[in-house]
């Protein structure tokens, strides 16, 4: 079992994922909703949900919000917002446990393409979608983003003898806009338009003092030495060049798509 599928090591981080991976996210989430028409009398559904960052965000616009994660601990974070309008279940995206047809909106923000079958995930949401409803699913580019992006980058050019641990197959499968639109017609939609959003993951170079907080569910972390580690992370410092905040610019694909 790998890191991303082991959701005892979700569970492990996500009170650290809900202050720094969370806000970033949720700039996508906007990103990813404004393509859809969202209202009381509708039925979303956020698959492989985290600590809540697009269900919270589609809760606001009255949208009756479901969402499902395989980690107990991030689910427990979005039951903790208290939204009468959101519910939060433990669920295995790549089989969920509801109905065909049962929602007009079915999101996923780098959510599904984490999954050791991410083209079961597909046709899972798109099995829950109703027909004429929309099929909303987010990913990075091949090199990740965030943390990840910084990490590998700074790794690479310190270490280029460290070989680099492979990338989801998802990410890598749907980084380019052509498969991940084939993907999306094989998994059952029809019609999906893909754009490119670039956001800055401001890292707050304090946080550095703590590595865990950022580099927790990273693989490549994990299998580096101490004094590896400290040497990445004194590059790092001296990227900031005093400056309390590093930007780390990273580019996601989201797709929007009909049932």
């Amino acid at each position: 079992m790998s890191g991303y599928d082991d959701p005892e090591r979700w569970d492990a981080v996500a009170r650290h994922y809900a202050t720094t991976a969370h806000p970033f996210t949720a700039r996508y989430a906007e990103a990813a909703l404004a393509g859809v028409p969202l209202g009381p009398e509708t039925h979303v559904l956020d698959v492989a949900a985290g600590t809540g960052a697009l269900a919270l965000a589609a809760a606001r616009t009255g949208a009756q919000v479901l969402a499902t994660d395989f980690s107990p601990g991030m689910v427990a974070r979005i039951g903790q917002a208290g939204l009468p309008n959101v519910e939060a279940r433990v669920m295995d995206g790549q089989a969920l446990a509801l109905p065909d047809g049962s929602f007009d909106a079915v999101f996923s923000i780098f959510g599904v393409i984490l999954f050791p079958d991410w083209r079961r995930g597909l046709a899972e949401m798109a099995r829950v979608t109703k027909a004429g409803g929309y099929g909303v699913v987010a990913t990075w580019q091949r090199g990740g983003a965030a943390t990840f992006l910084l990490l590998s980058e700074v790794r690479g050019r310190l270490f280029p003898e460290i070989d680099p641990m492979p990338m989801p197959e998802g990410v890598l499968a749907l980084s380019d806009p052509e498969d991940f639109a084939r993907e999306l017609v094989a998994a059952g939609y029809r019609d999906p338009h893909i754009t490119f959003v670039t956001h800055d993951f401001e890292l707050d170079v304090a946080a550095l003092d703590v590595p865990e907080t950022l580099f927790g569910m990273s693989q490549d972390w994990a299998r580096l030495s101490e004094a590896e580690r400290a040497a990445i992370l004194d590059e790092m410092r001296r990227m900031a060049a005093g400056r309390p905040v590093l930007p780390v610019p990273s580019t996601a694909l989201i797709a929007v798509a009909r049932r």
